[in-house]
């Protein structure tokens, strides 16, 4: 496959690693059971898995992928472990309450702690630093402010930084920002992969290949011999009590009533290794990663290896679009990210770009993902619509569905994601230009806000 016309990652999922280190799974044949069943082999489904496994070893687990470990989203991620899930905390403040937006962002800071002891078990190289919420236009500082002033009030610790403080970390001209703590990066291909291998080593039965087409039983009340859930796939199906369909925006067109989790196409192009001089500039080894206070505007952070990756920017509805204009906005989107990268700094002027990759996560209206049992659905659980920010709490989830399903004590009391559906956004027909619309102008504000040159320098 291509570097650019592929679309690879720098971790370049289709290697080995990102299979999980086991044999490609075979396809769903015929009627199976099991006591769980997971559809998605990314990091939602592998987390819920693997925690079910540890929890209770005796119980027959299934995962099944529509392709492989690591082949969507969870394989092909920028790799940023931060503390984030659902709006910003002055939004989450005015919808919830203090008391929820103080536990929600707990939440996110624990999901990046048990996210890094995970890859110590696991052995997944995961190199800690930080990560910094800058902003160099009005707009981005009137969100820092906001930001700034609720976390204040909610006595969590998110220091202010200002333009000296950043640039002592990294060497671009942002004005002022907020700086997270205990953050970290990894290959998130890497992750998703030693999840797969060590469900395979608690006696998971994985199986690839097999897309879910349908969702049967399940209606009414308890999960009964009548009402099991059974999951149909192209050449065969599973039926189980419990079925986790960790499936992102793929669960659209299942006829299961979770609400809109729309598919959303982003962005990123990673360089090669830089020069020691470049990567000094932007922090060395332990640099932090900087993500720009306005929707959508571009971020970028450093590799282990020293490669800088940028993401963000142009974000496309790929559903309905005919393939070639989805190409020709998709190398719109690559050409952006790499002029914006060559603005950071004059030492990066040159710099090659050797991967350019494109992925899809779930979008909700209100920004919150869903977790939780299918309304009307017996036995069937969803998770998904992580909106950008699923890498943390991606494990989490998992973590959160294995204690639910199992009614284990210590299961966590709900947070305002684990629920049973997320608004519903009409998204056929005339709307759909509708929402690509509403895209592009996100897209232009963005661009306004962090396209012009980042300011005179030292």
């Amino acid at each position: 496959m291509s570097l650019f016309a592929g679309g690879t990652p720098c971790w370049a999922p289709d290697g080995p690693a990102a299979r999980g280190g086991v044999d490609v799974p075979s396809l769903v044949h015929g009627r199976l059971g099991a006591d769980v069943v997971v559809v998605g082999a990314g990091l939602v489904g592998l987390s819920t898995a693997y925690h079910l496994a540890e929890r209770r070893p005796s119980l027959d687990i299934a995962v099944v992928d529509a392709e492989r470990p690591a082949a969507g989203a969870s394989g092909r991620g920028t790799g940023l472990l931060g503390p984030r899930v659902g709006p910003p905390v002055d939004q989450a403040a005015r919808r919830h309450g203090p008391a929820a937006a103080r536990r929600m962002h707990q939440a996110s800071v624990e999901a990046v702690r048990h996210a890094v002891d995970l890859c110590a078990r696991l052995g997944v190289p995961c190199a800690d630093g930080e990560q910094i919420v800058a902003a160099r236009s009005r707009t981005g500082l009137a969100s820092l402010a906001r930001q700034a002033a609720a976390y204040r009030a909610l006595n969590l610790d998110v220091p202010v930084l200002s333009a000296a403080d950043i640039r002592q970390r990294v060497d671009v001209p942002y004005q002022a920002g907020l700086l997270h703590r205990h953050t970290a990066t990894l290959d998130p291909a890497a992750l998703t992969a030693a999840l797969a291998r060590a469900c395979a080593a608690k006696g998971v039965r994985l199986y690839g290949g097999s897309p879910l087409r349908e969702v049967r039983g399940g209606e009414g009340g308890e999960a009964g011999e009548g009402r099991m859930p059974e999951l149909v796939f192209p050449h065969g199906t599973v039926r189980a009590p419990q079925a986790v369909l960790a499936v992102n925006a793929g669960v659209a067109g299942l006829g299961v009533p979770v609400g809109t989790v729309l598919g959303v196409e982003v962005h990123a192009v990673a360089t090669g290794p830089l020069d020691p001089e470049a990567r000094a500039l932007l922090g060395a080894g332990g640099g932090p990663a900087v993500i720009d206070a306005v929707p959508l505007a571009p971020f970028f952070s450093l590799t282990e290896d020293g490669r800088l990756v940028v993401g963000g920017g142009t974000a496309l509805l790929p559903d309905g679009a005919a393939p070639r204009r989805i190409a020709v906005l998709r190398t719109f989107a690559w050409n952006r990210l790499e002029q914006w990268l060559r603005t950071l700094h004059p030492a990066l002027a040159g710099v090659e770009i050797t991967h350019r990759w494109a992925g899809r996560i779930g979008v909700t209206a209100d920004g919150l993902p869903v977790v939780g049992p299918v309304r009307g659905r017996a036995g069937v659980w969803y998770a998904g619509g992580c909106n950008g920010h699923g890498l943390a709490m991606s494990v989490a989830h998992g973590a959160y569905l294995s204690a639910a399903l199992l009614g284990a004590a210590d299961t966590p009391e709900p947070l305002p994601w684990h629920r049973s559906r997320a608004p519903r956004l009409p998204v056929s027909g005339v709307t759909r230009p509708v929402l690509r619309a509403c895209l592009a102008w996100t897209d232009r504000t963005a661009r306004r806000a962090t396209w012009p040159e980042l300011g005179p320098r030292r």
